[in-house]
């Protein structure tokens, strides 16, 4: 990958923020926020960007967590995506924080070329990818409308520049029996309870003939509130994941035959509702992704082979949605966990570490030296913007 200068001035614009990016990373990692009521995150995200000059437009899409934050007026719009929700009970174990933090840094250096490149640079505050598929929302409501490309990055236990993901979906299964008296006349009951753990059987038996790549997994939310009442109410809460749209629609009708099984042993009535928009699988755009390999190799990293990539789902994300638009990555930047992965106690704690504070700094490098490569090799730079034309036709 030949160095240009305004790929040298972006990598210096990151480096001299390095102890702003870290403190931002940090800051957000001690307070942890969950999906849609991260105010806190949010504010410390616009921040650095706020000072630079960035325009800031919040909330955005009717997300009170969400904004969009613009410099420059150059005709390739390029949006990269920050993200800061963090998870029930385990904090930052995705590692949202360093997201957030390499996110600014990349946008604070395209902020330093975007007149002589023409960029217009977008950093856009994504919510609620844990869950409520935030980026989901703000494509619907037309936040990526102007948008050419869109690039992130995201932790984990290895360096991946062409992650995959799996489409996945999400659903609340509510069971409405009867109450009676669990031992006076149990027999005038109709257990909610019941009707979960039939539906739970068939999906453990069906668990043997799911196709390669799909899965679900689930909890109950709501198994009654006293044992001797036979409960009138039940629900759990169910994730299928696939690797495609298409395999996502089948595991959902099979899924939903289990649910009615549980209705009808019990004589229950029930209702299935969707929890939050589907995820698409991730569809990393092959030019940026090598792209951004070979951005790896050049800080030292050792990007896990093309024919592995494939066969390394990283569970799911909006992002995937956002790929299905428009021309986008969302590599995977490794950070040293002590062997824990994301969504583990061990990995939050790693997550401010001193290999995390490096991903902070690294990542917004290698995310905007990308950057700069698209917007000086002509027939890419020309290719995304025919793309974002024949969207907008």
């Amino acid at each position: 990958m030949p160095t240009t200068t305004a790929s040298r001035r972006v990598e210096d614009a990151v480096r001299r923020r390095r102890g702003d990016l870290v403190e931002l990373s940090h800051a957000i990692h001690a307070e942890p926020e969950l999906a849609f009521a991260e105010h806190r995150s949010c504010a410390k995200t616009q921040a650095l960007v706020a000072e630079r000059g960035f325009e800031i437009t919040a909330p955005v899409g009717g997300l009170d967590t969400a904004f969009r934050a613009v410099f420059g007026d150059g005709p390739l719009t390029v949006g990269i995506c920050a993200e800061y929700d963090a998870l029930p009970g385990i904090g930052h174990a995705c590692g949202h924080n360093i997201i957030a933090a390499s996110a600014v840094g990349t946008a604070l250096a395209l902020a330093e070329v975007a007149d002589e490149l023409g960029l217009t640079v977008v950093l856009l505050g994504t919510p609620a990818e844990e869950m409520g598929g935030g980026k989901v929302l703000l494509l619907n409501a037309g936040a990526f409308d102007d948008i050419a490309a869109t690039v992130m990055l995201h932790p984990g236990p290895h360096d991946i520049a062409a992650a995959h993901s799996l489409a996945l979906s999400q659903v609340a299964v509510e069971y409405r029996g009867r109450a009676a008296h669990a031992a006076v006349a149990p027999y005038l009951g109709v257990n909610a309870a019941d009707a979960i753990t039939v539906a739970q059987v068939a999906i453990g038996l069906l668990r043997q003939q799911l196709a390669p790549g799909q899965m679900v997994h689930g909890i109950v939310t709501d198994g009654g509130q006293a044992a001797n009442i036979i409960p009138a109410r039940a629900e759990m809460l169910y994730t299928m994941r696939a690797p495609d749209a298409a395999a996502l629609a089948e595991l959902e009708r099979r899924m939903r035959d289990c649910f009615l099984a549980g209705a009808v042993a019990t004589g229950c009535e029930h209702e299935v509702s969707e929890t939050e928009p589907a995820y698409l699988e991730l569809t990393p755009d092959q030019w940026l992704a090598e792209t951004f390999r070979a951005e790896m190799v050049r800080a030292g990293r050792a990007p896990v082979p093309v024919e592995v990539e494939a066969s390394l789902p990283l569970g799911s994300t909006d992002m995937g949605n956002v790929t299905q638009r428009m021309p986008g990555i969302h590599p995977i930047v490794g950070i040293d966990a002590g062997g824990a992965s994301v969504h583990q106690p061990a990995f939050a704690e790693a997550a401010a570490g001193p290999s995390a504070d490096t991903a902070v700094v690294e990542g917004a490098i290698m995310l905007s030296r990308t950057v700069v490569a698209l917007a000086e090799t002509p027939e890419q730079r020309d290719r995304v913007l025919d793309l974002q034309a024949r969207r907008a036709s």
